[in-house]
């Protein structure tokens, strides 16, 4: 390099050393900080355990510092010595994907209080508690021969569909059960759990454990076909029969809200059960009280850029006051066939089951009489 070439780059060096000696004290200050927190990078060692590697994703970046995030907001609740009331959402293909023994768990060990489901969510829990079973299938499959062999495909997997119309044939006997009138989506659950003998079962568990389990849109699934069927035949037969009100379903979600000290949300993609999640904070006023949930976490794929709920933001939440401003709250946009298994076994881990006392809960008809830690 020329004598002339090596002037022009330390003089080039020094006026942009010099740009950098230019800034004022303050933003120096900041963006030291800034520049403080390096990457971490994950280190995979045998025998690693999951919870481990969970710990470890939250000093890396894009959705697996999330994950940790959201790890980190389960501490919060886990910890808090008030014992916030833990709502879970649940949407998405989640038993189709092989979700239902993990959603057990966490009702089992104690690591939810309320569940809000889609219909389709619990009624392949009971298609499945009838002995029934979901089938690896292929996202390539010709879909007009499945349609002649009676198979039904939820992407990559097979149901069978003389085995779904069995299980619509029985939730409308179920019904058939009851005292004809109206009922929360709560108390038709709680009683076709008092009649499935499954253990592995999520309906079964909610009824046995008095976990209320809500699906506000119970009617939007095959076991709304089942009451449909129900209703048919109280029509031809001339008799009163057994109506799913989602009004009462909002009244009595919103009774736990304002009986709880805190809340804690954990939505499972986003649909029906979180918009009905976060309505019981706002319809506390209802009772006179301003709330709003102390924790939230959220695991989906949804994009916030439609403007639709499932991929709105939690801190788009807190516009509405259904997320408190001081609340604790994280997102990760991971499909939660991988993601809920992830920040289960975190909890499973570090919170050993049972990891709290249960609540439980008196309802005399559609009114909690009590709310309380057993």
């Amino acid at each position: 390099m020329s004598d002339q070439k090596k002037q022009i780059v330390r003089k080039s060096k020094k006026q942009i050393v010099g740009q950098y000696k230019e800034l004022p004290a303050a933003q120096k200050k900041i963006r030291k900080g800034l520049l403080s927190r390096k990457i971490e990078q994950v280190k995979i060692v045998p025998g690693m355990a999951v919870s481990d590697l969970v710990t470890a994703m939250r000093g890396m970046s894009v959705q697996a510092r999330n994950i940790g995030l959201c790890a980190e907001v389960l501490d919060g609740i886990y910890t808090d010595k008030s014992r916030p009331t833990i709502m879970l959402g649940l949407a998405g293909p989640l038993i189709a994907a092989g979700l239902r023994r993990v959603i057990h768990d966490l009702i089992v060990g104690g690591y939810v209080d309320v569940v809000v489901s889609t219909g389709a969510i619990l009624y392949q829990d009971i298609y499945q508690a009838r002995g029934h079973r979901h089938f690896q299938g292929r996202i390539e499959s010709d879909d007009t021969a499945l349609r002649d062999l009676h198979i039904d495909r939820i992407y990559d997997t097979y149901v069978d569909e003389e085995k779904f119309w069995d299980t619509d044939q029985w939730c409308g006997h179920i019904a058939d059960l009851m005292p004809p009138g109206n009922y929360s989506s709560r108390a038709y659950l709680d009683f076709a759990g008092s009649r499935l003998r499954d253990e592995e079962s999520i309906v079964r568990q909610g009824h046995k454990l008095g976990v209320p389990i809500f699906c506000p849109a119970l009617n939007d699934s095959s076991a709304g076909i089942g009451l449909t069927i129900h209703r048919h035949r109280c029509i031809k037969e001339g008799r009163p029969g057994v109506a799913i009100d989602s009004i009462r379903d909002n009244y009595e979600l919103t009774q736990i809200t304002v009986a709880s000290r805190k809340t804690a949300a954990i939505y499972v993609a986003g649909g029906v059960p979180k918009n009905y999640i976060n309505d019981s904070v706002v319809m506390a006023y209802i009772f006179g009280t301003e709330r709003g949930h102390d924790y939230a976490l959220q695991l989906t794929t949804a994009v916030q850029q439609d403007g639709g709920l499932s991929g709105s933001t939690l801190g788009e939440a807190q516009s509405w006051g259904k997320i408190r401003k001081q609340a604790r709250f994280a997102m990760a946009w991971v499909e939660p066939s991988v993601s809920l298994p992830l920040l289960a076994a975190y909890a499973f881990d570090r919170y050993p089951a049972p990891c709290r006392k249960r609540l439980r809960l008196e309802w005399e008809g559609q009114i909690l009489k009590r709310l309380e830690t057993a």
